[in-house]
């Protein structure tokens, strides 16, 4: 009897992990963050309205090296690189692109000031997640995400370029750290999507977004660059590498 019940218990917990490994993905997604810049990068984090928060909202993730978060299903929200930032022994401090405001490590809710590189997901309830790159809001470093383990096209993505190089006079932040959309720089409705402009047919892609698009052609580069710039997979956990063309 004794013999029976350990049998019937293994074949249980056998099915039961079976059940756990063919629905990974109604469970969330594992982040994980890469550095592969020959410098420091502060990632930030923001959870949309109604979403929890992840286990922090800002960290230090020093050259060569990752880390990873778990993300719930149904999870929204954005992930930026920091970069020159100038941070104390009790975490205050700020950094000179992609700040949050907050005065410390962590953003606490705060999003990026732009100009910078933003990565969007929306983690699907057992379907399809949503993902793009987006340049909207300009650009500060090279990111793209990929997605491992899942199903669908699950189609990397990102910015590879440095737009820093090759950004325009009247786009640049200071000494090139970082570079302006045309919205940002101008606040102008036709550079915005606003106002008379607000609708996909009536904002069209400016020499500015162009550019950008010439350069990072699977990210966003004006608000209605939804075509090439949104991807989709089932399932996957993701990676967010910054700096991707860096050596090893």
């Amino acid at each position: 009897m004794d013999h029976i019940f350990c049998c019937t218990s293994t074949l249980n917990i056998l099915s039961l992990l079976v059940l756990l490994l063919t629905t990974r993905g109604v469970s969330g997604a594992t982040f994980t963050f890469v550095n592969r810049c020959d410098y420091t990068v502060w990632p930030g984090i923001l959870a949309n309205a109604g979403s929890p928060r992840l286990d922090s909202t800002g960290f230090e993730l020093p050259k060569d090296s990752s880390r990873s978060f778990q993300a719930p299903t149904g999870w929204s929200g954005r992930f930026w690189g920091r970069t020159n930032c100038n941070f104390d022994g009790s975490g205050s401090g700020s950094c000179l692109t992609g700040d949050c405001g907050s005065g410390q490590v962590e953003c606490n809710g705060l999003g990026a000031a732009p100009p910078a590189t933003l990565a969007e997901f929306t983690l699907g309830s057992g379907g399809q997640d949503f993902y793009d790159v987006s340049l909207v809001d300009g650009y500060n470093l090279p990111m793209i995400v990929e997605g491992t383990g899942g199903s669908g096209a699950c189609d990397s993505t990102g910015c590879v370029s440095d737009l820093n190089q090759q950004c325009p006079l009247e786009l640049r932040v200071g000494d090139g750290s970082a570079c302006k959309s045309a919205c940002e720089a101008f606040r102008s409705p036709e550079y915005c999507c606003i106002g008379e402009y607000g609708t996909p047919a009536s904002c069209r892609p400016s020499v500015y977004s162009e550019m950008f698009k010439s350069a990072c052609p699977r990210s966003y580069s004006y608000a209605y660059d939804d075509a090439t710039s949104t991807f989709t997979c089932t399932g996957a956990d993701y990676t967010l590498t910054f700096c991707p063309s860096s050596p090893r």
